[in-house]
C-alpha cells in the first residue's frame, strides 16, 4: 500500500512498509512470541473481510429499493457521518500533500464502490469479487520479473476463463467490465489507504476521505434514486450496509496495515472471493456451480502464489540489504 516506485508499479506484496518497527523493551522479538502477536492484525483483516462481503450481500438485497447508485450514496454518506462523529478529525495543520492524498483516496473509494455495486447488480457476488481481485493480482504479477509468476498469471486466466464459461456467455458482459474496473480501483485503494494511514493519526484520514467520497457520489445517487433515499426503511438498511461494508472493514484494514506485513495482508485479501461466494449463498441464495467454484479456487490460488513469490524474493534480497 505504499506508493509505486519509479521502476515498477506497486503490488499487494510490496505495498506496505518493508521493514517493521524496531522492538522496544518488553515487545516480542522474532520467534514464537511475535507470531502470536501477529494474530491481532490478522484477526482485524479477517473480520473486515467477512463484514464487507456480508454487507455487500445486504446491499444487493437493497438495490430494488434504491438502485445501485442510491445504495452506494447511502453507504458513503452514513459512513462519513459515523466516522466524523467517532474520529473528529482535525482539519488544520495538514500539508497540501496530505490533503491531496486524502482527496485521491476519497475519489478512489467512490469509484471502487460505484463500479463494484454496478457489477453486483448484474452478476452474482462471488464471481464479481473474483474478477475484482484480479486488479491487485495483476499488479503483483507485473511488479515481479520472476518467471514463476507466469504460472500464477496462467492460473488466474484459467479461472477467469472458467468463470466466463469460455466467453462470459453465462455472465453479463457489462457486469464483468464493471467488476474489472472495480479491481483496478481496489489496487489504487490499497496504495492510498496506506499513504493516508501514514500521514494521519488513527482513522482521521479515512474519515476525511470518506467525506470526499460521499460528496463526490451524492449527485449520482440523487439523479438515480431521488426521494427513495429518504424512505426510513431504505435509510436504515443503507446505514447497516455502511457499517458492515465501510465503517468496520476500512477502519480495521487501516489499523491492521500499520502492524501487518503487506504480504500477509494480500494473502488474506485473496480469500475474499470465497467469503463473497459464501455470503452470496447464505444471504442471496446465489449457489455456485462446480465450474464456478473451481474458477474461484484457481484465482485464489493464483493470488496467494503470487504473494508468496514476492515474499520469497524479498527474503532473498534481505541478507544483502542487511549487510
Amino acid at each position: 500500500m505504499n506508493s509505486p516506485s519509479a521502476a515498477a508499479p506497486s503490488s499487494p506484496a510490496s505495498a506496505a512498509p518493508a521493514t517493521a518497527p524496531v522492538p522496544t523493551a518488553g515487545e516480542p522479538t522474532a520467534g514464537g512470541p511475535r507470531r502470536r502477536g501477529a494474530l491481532g492484525p490478522v484477526g482485524l483483516v479477517l473480520a473486515g473481510g467477512i463484514s464487507v462481503q456480508f454487507g455487500g450481500a445486504l446491499a444487493v438485497s437493497l438495490m430494488p429499493r434504491a438502485g445501485a447508485l442510491g445504495v452506494v450514496t447511502l453507504r458513503l454518506l452514513v459512513a462519513a457521518i459515523v466516522l466524523l462523529a467517532v474520529c473528529r478529525p482535525k482539519v488544520r495543520g495538514h500539508s497540501r500533500a496530505d490533503w491531496g492524498t486524502v482527496v485521491v483516496f476519497g475519489l478512489t473509494m467512490a469509484a471502487m464502490n460505484g463500479l463494484f455495486y454496478q457489477a453486483v447488480a448484474r452478476i452474482p457476488l462471488g464471481p464479481a469479487v473474483t474478477l475484482e481481485v484480479l486488479g491487485p493480482l495483476a499488479l503483483s504479477v507485473l511488479a515481479s520479473r520472476r518467471a514463476v509468476n507466469l504460472i500464477w498469471a496462467g492460473l488466474a486466466l484459467g479461472g477467469v476463463f472458467l468463470l466466463g464459461g469460455g466467453g462470459f456467455s453465462s455472465l453479463d458482459p457489462t457486469g464483468v467490465a464493471f467488476a474489472l474496473g472495480a479491481g483496478a480501483m481496489w489496487a489504487a485503494y490499497i496504495i492510498f489507504s496506506a499513504r493516508t494511514g501514514r500521514r494521519f493519526p488513527q482513522a482521521d484520514g479515512l474519515a476525511l476521505a470518506m467525506v470526499v467520497a460521499a460528496v463526490a457520489f451524492l449527485p449520482l445517487g440523487i439523479v438515480e434514486s431521488g426521494s427513495k433515499l429518504l424512505v426510513p426503511t431504505t435509510v436504515a438498511l443503507g446505514a447497516a450496509v455502511a457499517v458492515l461494508s465501510s465503517v468496520l472493514p476500512y477502519t480495521l484494514e487501516l489499523l491492521a496495515l500499520r502492524r501487518l506485513p503487506a504480504s500477509t495482508f494480500a494473502i488474506l485479501m485473496s480469500l475474499e472471493p470465497a467469503v463473497a461466494a459464501t455470503a452470496g449463498f447464505l444471504v442471496l441464495n446465489q449457489a455456485l456451480s462446480a465450474t464456478e467454484a473451481l474458477a474461484i479456487a484457481l484465482v485464489i490460488a493464483a493470488s496467494m502464489g503470487a504473494v508468496r513469490t514476492q515474499v520469497g524474493r524479498g527474503r532473498a534480497k534481505g541478507p544483502g540489504a542487511a549487510s
